[in-house]
């Protein structure tokens, strides 16, 4: 039991990580300075909306599965 905790643990934290990055990000940063138009326009609310919701159900995936840690 604890083996297959481990490598669900590991297979979550990796898919967690790779849907973080894919995640543009919310501002702009130092690139506004210059010129923020690149904020409205060429992003896909479809592919965000599945990005934000696979990040939250990972992470409460993984979540679950670091509290079992303890108790198994």
């Amino acid at each position: 039991m604890e083996t297959l905790l481990i490598v669900l643990e590991f297979i979550l934290s990796i898919l967690l990580i790779v849907v973080v990055i894919l995640q543009q990000s919310k501002g702009e940063g130092l690139g506004a300075i210059g010129g923020g138009g690149q904020l409205f326009f060429g992003k896909s609310k479809a592919a965000e909306a599945f990005l934000d919701k696979a990040t939250t159900w990972l992470a409460i995936g993984f979540l679950i599965v670091s509290f079992l840690f303890v108790f198994v």
